[in-house]
């Protein structure tokens, strides 16, 4: 079997809508019926609601955590009860990979920086699927498209096998849609 992989070679905002064709473009003739979306500000929750309108597809949007900056969470609540109103989900639950302080172990940083390896998207598709089946908004074996991002804007997509936090060796990567390059930090050397 081949599949296409498309590599963005910078990252930036503006992959948002190609990612998104790619997405759109796998669930054609698929039997996927949901997308988790990593959504910090609500900009790339607000593009898929109407990008994917009209489509039967449910959004299950994952903003960040309350008080994960200390200050007010960047999610507006009216674009929570907009998602809502038009049959998505949105669900602001512990990110997994963020709680080293809370049980006072480094597993979730160094899981997180192994993930990030591959780039930031694939390390937050990994979280959001884990935090939407530990909701209950996915089941187990569920296979799903994940969208997340570097900084702002989406450029990471990825179709997934769903799992929770309780069976993390079940959480599989099927296909990746599309990814950022990674890009060496020359100012951290």
């Amino acid at each position: 079997m081949e599949k296409k992989i498309t590599y963005f070679e910078q990252i930036k905002e503006d992959h948002t809508e190609e990612t998104f064709k790619l997405v759109e473009e796998r669930l054609t003739d698929s039997d996927i019926k949901k997308v988790v979306l990593a959504s910090t500000t609500g900009a790339a929750a607000e593009k898929a609601m109407q990008f994917f309108k009209g489509k039967e597809i449910k959004l299950v949007v994952i903003p960040h955590q309350y008080d994960f900056s200390r200050v007010d969470n960047p999610f507006p609540s009216e674009m929570v009860q907009r998602l809502r109103e038009a049959g998505h989900e949105v669900h602001f639950g512990t990110m997994l990979f963020h709680t080293d302080r809370l049980f006072g172990s480094n597993i979730p940083t160094t899981i997180a920086n192994f993930l990030r390896c591959f780039c930031e998207g694939v390390k937050v598709c990994y979280e959001i699927v884990l935090m939407a089946a530990d909701a209950g908004l996915l089941e187990i074996g569920e296979e799903v498209i994940a969208i997340a991002g570097t900084g702002r804007g989406s450029d990471t997509a990825m179709v997934m096998q769903a799992s929770s936090t309780q069976h993390l060796n079940k959480l599989k990567i099927n296909e990746i849609l599309c990814k950022p390059l990674n890009q060496l930090n020359t100012a951290n050397q």
